[in-house]
């Protein structure tokens, strides 16, 4: 490989979530909370950000643009960063926009509970798929709009699936104005079919929703499996909003920038109004976006490769020590979402019990995903093997370990 993803990487000293907030996110507690483990000790298997060096072009771009000497307010003036953008989405995905669809923000996250804001009167809801990243469960704190939940099924193998009755059926209540659709699908890593697609976008446009098509992982697929926009499905349909960002793709989550599709120009000119982190962009993040979307894809081949690999090791691991949890291989994201409830019973909190008793930081349940999500945890792998072996290694330990309460 040219580039190194097994160099492990000291993130101490950086004010990183993943280091040194784990207390606060995880458990919900300050450095009262104690632990076997010295917080050094652990394998950080949670938040989703990497622990891979960002490609050196894209560190490049952001010094050369730190030695043009001024960093002052930046807007997308030039058509450099669409440019940039838009090759990528033709090249990947074979989809195109016009540039007056494309938007900013700050992160998908706060574009989506803008816009929630936007299209939804008080007593409006929304709908989405459980299990669920979430902050989609505090969207109806930041909002003020309810939501309702259609549960994705699992079959024999670990696979999930859409509910297409129940999801048909919720997205009929009159009360239920828009969806948000996660794809590839957070956290069970599906990448949705084209005929599952097809299912969607008829449901959708039966009772005339809006659509918020929340993509952000859409890029981080196993080898040899593609991505299709749901907007490219929808085609013509002006009802929908896109999100995405190189955050994930590219381990640039801090630099805080996203796109944001919107087709309908009353909306955009409502979104941009109102979306006061959009107004301008750090001109650090635009340089490193626009060299990830010019330059990236060499080094997202070989990270796609080596996450396959880790994918593996996890595979292979589960079925030979815990062969009664049914696993199949996620077609995206670096996240895992593992049932441990034949070998726990402890499932209230997972992510305490793997902290005491491993020594992994992991999240899971439903005290921090939306419904639907009892018993399950969320593994990140996106980390040099030699770290992941022994994260591995830990939980399957502390799993044999554990003596059933009943």
């Amino acid at each position: 490989m040219t580039y190194n993803f097994d160099e492990i990487i000291d993130r101490k000293g950086t004010n990183a979530l993943n280091t040194d907030g784990f207390r606060g996110y995880i458990f919900h507690a300050g450095p009262e909370k104690e632990f076997p483990f010295a917080d050094d000790e652990f394998i950080r298997m949670w938040v989703a950000d990497m622990d891979f060096a960002v490609a050196p072009e894209i560190r490049q771009a952001v010094k050369d643009r730190v030695d043009r000497l001024i960093l002052g307010y930046t807007k997308l003036f030039d058509s450099a960063y669409y440019d940039a953008f838009a090759g990528w989405c033709k090249a990947m995905y074979d989809w195109s926009f016009p540039r007056e669809h494309l938007a900013t923000a700050s992160g998908v996250v706060p574009a989506v509970y803008e816009l929630l804001s936007i299209l939804l009167k008080n007593d409006e809801k929304f709908l989405y798929h459980t299990p669920a990243y979430g902050m989609f469960r505090q969207a109806e704190k930041f909002t003020g709009r309810k939501a309702l939940y259609t549960r994705l099924q699992r079959d024999g193998s670990g696979s999930f699936t859409v509910d297409f009755d129940d999801f048909a059926r919720k997205a009929a209540d009159p009360s239920v104005k828009l969806l948000i659709w996660c794809s590839p699908h957070n956290p069970t890593g599906r990448v949705w079919t084209a005929e599952e697609l097809q299912k969607t976008a008829d449901i959708i446009h039966r009772n005339d929703l809006w659509v918020i098509s929340d993509e952000i992982h859409c890029d981080l697929l196993r080898t040899g499996v593609r991505h299709l926009p749901l907007a490219k499905v929808m085609d013509g349909y002006k009802k929908i909003v896109t999100c995405t960002a190189a955050s994930k793709t590219f381990n640039i989550a801090g630099l805080m920038l996203s796109n944001v599709l919107i087709p309908d120009r009353k909306l955009h000119a409502a979104f941009t109004a109102r979306n006061i982190n959009g107004l301008s962009v750090n001109p650090l993040s635009l340089a490193a976006a626009e060299a990830a979307y010019s330059q990236g894809g060499a080094w997202l081949k070989e990270l796609r490769a080596y996450l396959d690999g880790n994918f593996r090791l996890l595979e292979e691991t589960l079925h030979r020590e815990l062969p009664k949890i049914p696993f199949t291989l996620p077609q995206a994201t670096y996240l895992a979402w593992v049932d441990f409830s034949p070998y726990l019973d402890c499932t209230e909190d997972l992510p305490d019990f793997f902290a005491r008793n491993a020594g992994v930081l992991l999240e899971g349940g439903d005290s921090l995903f939306v419904d639907n999500a009892a018993g399950f945890a969320r593994l990140n792998l996106a980390m040099p093997r030699s770290l992941l072996a022994e994260g591995l290694k830990r939980i399957t330990e502390a799993v044999k370990a554990y003596k059933p309460k009943k």
